[in-house]
Parts: structure tokens; sequence; C-alpha cells
């Protein structure tokens, strides 16, 4: 079915929101080529595809940030309120990015109704926005106090106050961007069923995901993007998880296996030792070994206390006892100095709040670890530091159009590749990855995990640190964190349900 069959049949369901024949560019770069898309009422509809097959771009045309080159959007068989008129896009449609819109020093209530907080009035009622908020909260049941500071909630609230603020504009079709990329398995379970019971009430959802698995879950029909192209939609349960890759890809590909690899070396010394390391009230008594070119994983919830591990091993997080040694050397309370200089490298869970500086270039990005590479007395040399880069951005198959392109420029999966070739720029000994491929596409999946694979190969030292079993499954062990201590270690071969099972406590 073409994309214009797609966007233009007539299933009998009503339409709540239609791109029809929509096109965008950018210059010379072709963002969206005719695509199509249909949602009907009531339902979640997943929009798949690797990073830059135009998600973005769609989302951006339907919710009036951007205009369509060609074609045309509709709203419930009507066209598209004028690019100008907010009120009336917020209306019709509002999306839940995957970083937050939420003012943190503005309380609950205060982000429920910003910008008009007066109700239409020129003096503002405390009272009356409170009490307003309480009714939003319990109508749409969000279990979240409405003086609550905004500081103070979890990833999880937060959107549920972004979904709440949608739905008091009127919206009941929302876009759901990346929702699961910070939350850990419990919290995807309440948000589905959340989602579900909004669904029951009217609210029909477009959801975008890079977790396949969530979209066979959760999603009742499916359209992929390929290349700015609409491929194909069909309902989830009529496409296989093969055929939606292919679709997504241009060729099969299989995710869920692990790539044989050669045994580390279990009689070498360790190249990295956690000995009873702990911060009360996060972890205690955390110790294992990672040898070299071993992969260890350290898998857990959300509250099992494995990212603090990882980020007081690179320095981020002082501990209060215990001990860290790499390469034999005990790292001091020197911090991420200190961390660095004892050869780790590290790729930090959110590249947009800790692994990047989006107003700086890729070359700048990739580079922040090694200035004493790049130059002498100060003075760093551009041709140094790009070459550096060029090596890495064909090493990593990093799609930029220059080392001088902007890093907010590329898409998800390219500015994570950044990140990693500035870990790898250090030629570390030590590789602590926190969720390595947390939004990004398949294809770029595939390409970051054979890029540890081969930085283990050569005798780097990983520490996987992730709830994402795709990410463990190249790992010579496993490692499970409950409630801040080790309960368990698997080696190759396990399955998902007993590492899952290990990761709720339930073994």
């Amino acid at each position: 079915m073409t994309e214009n069959a797609v966007a233009e049949a007539d299933s009998g369901e009503v339409a709540v929101a239609e791109a029809i024949g929509v096109s965008k560019r950018f210059g010379r770069t072709v963002a969206l080529d005719r695509v199509g898309l249909r949602v009907t009422a009531g339902r979640t509809h997943a929009l798949v595809g690797r990073n830059g097959a135009g998600k973005s771009t769609l989302v951006s045309i339907l919710t009036g940030i951007a205009p369509a080159d060609e074609g045309q959007v509709r709203f419930g068989g009507r066209p598209a309120p004028p690019p100008g008129d907010r009120d009336a896009w917020r209306s019709r449609v509002a999306c839940v990015y995957q970083h937050s819109t939420i003012i943190p020093d503005l309380t609950v209530a205060e982000n429920l109704f910003i910008n008009r907080q007066g109700f239409g009035g020129r003096i503002v009622r405390w009272r009356t926005v409170r009490a307003r908020a309480r009714e939003l909260l319990d109508t749409w049941s969000v279990p979240i106090a409405e003086d609550t500071p905004a500081r103070e909630l979890s990833v999880e609230h937060r959107q549920l106050v972004e979904i709440a603020r949608s739905l008091s504009y009127g919206a009941r079709f929302i876009i759901l961007d990346e929702p699961t990329a910070q939350l850990d398995g419990p919290a995807i379970r309440r948000l589905f069923e959340r989602m579900r019971d909004l669904q029951n009430q009217g609210v029909t959802f477009l959801f975008i995901s890079h977790h396949l698995d969530e979209t066979y879950e959760i999603c009742s029909d499916v359209t992929v993007f390929r290349d700015a192209r609409h491929i194909v939609t069909a309902p989830v349960a009529e496409l296989g998880k093969r055929e939606l890759i292919a679709a997504m890809t241009g060729e099969s590909a299989e995710l869920d296996r692990a790539v044989p690899r050669p045994p580390a070396d279990t009689a070498a010394p360790p190249v990295l030792t956690v000995e009873k390391l702990t911060r009360p009230g996060e972890f205690a008594g955390v110790s294992f070994e990672v040898r070299p070119g071993e992969m260890v994983g350290l898998a857990g919830g959300g509250s099992s206390g494995r990212v603090e591990v990882a980020e007081t091993i690179v320095g981020l997080r002082p501990a209060t006892a215990g001990s860290v040694r790499s390469g034999g050397r005990t790292l001091r309370r020197g911090g991420v100095p200190a961390a660095l200089a004892a050869g780790i490298g590290f790729v930090p869970r959110d590249r947009h709040d800790e692994g990047l500086v989006l107003s700086m270039s890729v070359a700048d990005n990739a580079t922040l670890t090694v200035p004493r590479r790049l130059g002498r007395l100060g003075l760093l040399s551009r041709r140094t530091r790009d070459a550096l880069v060029r090596t890495a951005i064909a090493d990593l198959d990093i799609k930029a159009d220059s080392p001088g392109q902007g890093i907010a420029e590329l898409s998800g999966g390219n500015q994570q590749k950044v990140v990693f070739a500035r870990a790898l720029a250090t030629n570390p000994k030590v590789l602590v990855l926190i969720t390595p491929t947390a939004g990004v596409d398949v294809r770029s999946k595939q390409t970051l995990r054979a890029v540890v694979r081969a930085a283990a190969d050569r005798g780097t030292a990983i520490l996987v640190v992730s709830d994402e079993l795709d990410d463990l499954r190249d790992c010579d062990r496993v490692l499970v964190m409950v409630q801040g201590t080790v309960t368990g270690e698997f080696g190759k071969g396990w399955s998902d349900r007993e590492l899952v099972a290990a990761m709720e406590g339930l073994m």
C-alpha cells in the first residue's frame, strides 16, 4: 500500500489525525518524501524507523511547529489550524517528548497551567489554580500532589504531568516520543497501564520508540518510515518482528542474539576491581572484578543501585566506603579527572543532559577528553583535531557532513556514536557504559554493540550497566543488583525470563 493510499484509506473508523502526501525539505536534504499516516480513534499507533528516517520531522509537522512543503495534515477529517493559532493546535494534538518540558522550579499546579494561570482574568488566584490542578489530576487519575515542586518528581511522574497538561487543553491525540527511554521495567508497565486506561476514556496515542518489544506490547498498528519515505502500515499482529526490522533497515536483521566471542582469559589479573563499594541509601558492599577483554553486565531495576555504582566508579559520586582500582591503581577522591587518568572511559545514561554540549560541534564533543593530544602550550590544532575525529566518524559510521557540523543537527543515534567516540578517544583500559543503546535505532544498536565487542577484543575491560536485555547479550557474565546489593550472577546462555525475574527480585 502506498503512503497516499494509507492516508486516504477508509477503514470505517474515525481518523483522529492524518498526514496525506506530506513532504519536507531542509536545503538539499529531503526529510520527508510524500509520506502518509492515518491514526484511528482510541488506539495506540506506533511510528518506527531508524534515526533520520523522518519521524521527528513528521512530529514537528503534526504539532504545528513546522509547516509541510507539500501535502496536508487533518484532525478529525478537518484541515489543521493555521500555523499561528497555537491554542487551536494544542486543543487537537500534544507531544510528550523524551526530554521533559516541565519547569523544575515551579510546582505541579503551576506547570499544569503555565501561561494561563489567570484563566482568562488579569489576576492570578493561586487557590483557584491549585483547586483546578487537583481536579485535573483526579480526573485523569494522576497520583501526584498539586503543590509538589516539579524538581522532586520522578521521570515517570513528570511524564504524567505533561500528559495531564495536554489533556487540559482539550487534546485527545497525544504523541509519546521515546517515553520509556529513561524508565525502568516497573515504571514502563505502569505507563502502559495508564495509556490503556486513557484509551478507554477516548485518548489516542502515537507511540514512537526504538524498543520493538514495546511496540508489540502496547500498540495496535504500526507505520514504518525509512529514508524519509513511508514503507508500510499494518496491524501489529500481522507484522512479525523480522519483517518489521527488514522494513526499517531494508534488510533482514536480528538483535536478540549474542555474537560469539572468544572467552576472556580468566587467569589474567583484573583491570577493574570494585571492592565493598558503599554509598548509604543507594548500595552497600558491592564487589566484582573485570578482566582484560571481558564484558561484564550489571543489571537491575530502577532502584537497584546499578547506575549509582557505575557513576561512583567513574568519579561522579563519592563512595563512603570501599575502593575502586583500575590497572592496580586505587582511585583517590579526585572525581572524574582521577578516573580518566586511571584509564576509565565512560558513556553516561543520558546523552543530552550528561553526554553532549549541544552548542558545540561534532569535533569538539568527540575530543573533550583529549585536549592534550590536539596541541601544545594550550593551543589546539584544528587540523589534528579534525583528523582524529574523521577517523572516529569512519570507525563508528557517524553520519555527519563534517567534523565541524553542530552536534545538535545529528540524529539521536549519531549523537550517541559521538559520545562513544569521546569515551574511546582516550584508549581506555576500562569502558563503563550506562544504557549504551538507549534511544537509538536498530542499525545503530548493532553498530554500537559491534564497537563494544571490538574494544573488548583489543583487551579493554567492559562494564555494561543496563536493564535492556539487548545491551547485555554479548556479556561474558551478568551481575544482578536488587535494592543496592548484588544478588546473583549469570553466565552466558541465560534466558530472558530468568534474568528478568532476577532483576525483579523474584529469584
